[in-house]
């Protein structure tokens, strides 16, 4: 991976004096990187894409961009576009007037413009759109178009801000393929605003977890979803039992009444710890063979999998398995010592944890519309 192209250090913002939307933030973003910022609405993430784009500047703190200090220039005078959520096409202008329309504020020479467009259309897979009314467009088309449009001025950086969120599953996850795809071509860098987990896991180089205007953790998807270091990050990626544990010595932690073998170690001898064991990796077995043992409350059918909620002494296990499991029945299950996480005790214990309130329907409402956070960080001044 290249150099950095752009910096952030110790980056405050408030929009009242009550909360900071950021607060003290650091951050280095490489060249060519498919970087997302990923957190919960209100988190800080579109406010951070804002100020690296100009359209926000931090109360304190500096930007820089490929080793200069860019605080105080204009978003027009940055090398970065941006891709909103909202795309803010031009209805009255077709596909082609709208893809051009920043060549022609800059007064580029009429065959070069005709040139750069029909590029950019067949980049994003819209040859033959060229003269279509935008608003005849679906929205994957819409959303190519605004891309097309942010990467003919070409910027070194593309600013993307949730800019999947308008679209239906399948159209999201085919744009999720073509934009990863359309990265590697151009070679750019992205910078990716989502609060979809599954969208910045399958995307990213680098996935920045963010929480209450502060950075929670900082790397590949697969070292945030096998090593998160808080409760906040083990619950917002992916599914979690998150249980309070003793770190009895290294390789040794106690939980759910249980002395288990694990790989972690550096702890303090009987810390007070956050243990992670992710649903996948719980086997099931017979009753006798089992390290915890408890009743099926509830089994919910998935395609690949069931996932079936478990109540052991109280505290609902979520289990991911192929094996089907009666509600009711009583099962043993078996924990390997690699799949048991230990994480420091952190704001977050304590927040998170079992599946006794888990719906999916809570969790489909909850993401529902979400005002921006845009809007609610506006709402704020």
């Amino acid at each position: 991976m290249s150099g950095k192209i752009i910096e952030l250090k110790n980056i405050s913002k408030s929009f009242s004096s009550d909360q900071p939307v950021l607060n003290d933030i650091s951050l280095y973003i490489r060249d060519k990187e498919f970087i997302t910022l990923l957190g919960p609405s209100g988190c800080g993430k579109t406010t951070t894409l804002r100020i690296i784009g100009g359209f926000e500047t931090p109360d304190s703190g500096e930007v820089f961009f490929e080793g200069k200090k860019i605080n105080d220039l204009p978003p027009y005078k940055r090398q970065v576009n941006t891709v909103f959520q909202r795309y803010a096409l031009f209805p009255h202008l077709n596909v082609f007037e709208n893809i051009a329309f920043g060549l022609r504020l800059k007064k580029v020479s009429e065959p070069e413009i005709v040139r750069r467009v029909h590029e950019m259309l067949e980049l994003v897979n819209l040859r033959g759109f060229e003269k279509r009314n935008v608003n005849s467009l679906s929205g994957g088309q819409q959303q190519r178009v605004a891309i097309a449009r942010a990467l003919i001025n070409e910027p070194k950086v593309l600013l993307l801000d949730e800019p999947l969120g308008a679209l239906d599953l399948k159209l999201r996850k085919d744009m999720q393929n073509e934009l990863k795809a359309l990265h590697e071509r151009v070679g750019l860098t992205f910078i990716y605003v989502t609060h979809d987990q599954e969208e910045a896991l399958s995307m990213s180089d680098t996935v920045v977890v963010m929480a209450d205007g502060k950075i929670q953790q900082i790397g590949t998807p697969t070292e945030i979803y096998n090593e998160p270091v808080n409760a906040f990050v083990a619950d917002f990626i992916g599914e979690s039992n998150i249980l309070d544990g003793i770190m009895i010595a290294d390789k040794t932690a106690k939980f759910a009444g249980h002395t288990f073998a694990c790989v972690d170690s550096g702890f303090q001898p009987n810390e007070a710890v956050d243990i992670v064991v992710r649903p996948e990796d719980v086997d099931i077995v017979p009753v006798e063979n089992g390290m915890l043992s408890g009743i099926v409350t509830s089994v919910t059918f998935k395609g690949v999998h069931w996932e079936i909620i478990v109540d052991i002494q109280g505290f609902k296990w979520m289990v991911q398995t192929t094996d089907y499991c009666a509600p009711d029945s009583v099962i043993g299950l078996y924990i390997e010592p690699d799949a048991i996480h230990v994480m420091k005790k952190s704001e977050y214990s304590d927040m998170f944890g079992d599946y006794s309130t888990f719906s999916d329907e809570f969790d489909e409402l909850s993401v529902a519309n979400p005002a921006s956070e845009e809007e609610q960080e506006n709402d704020k001044e």
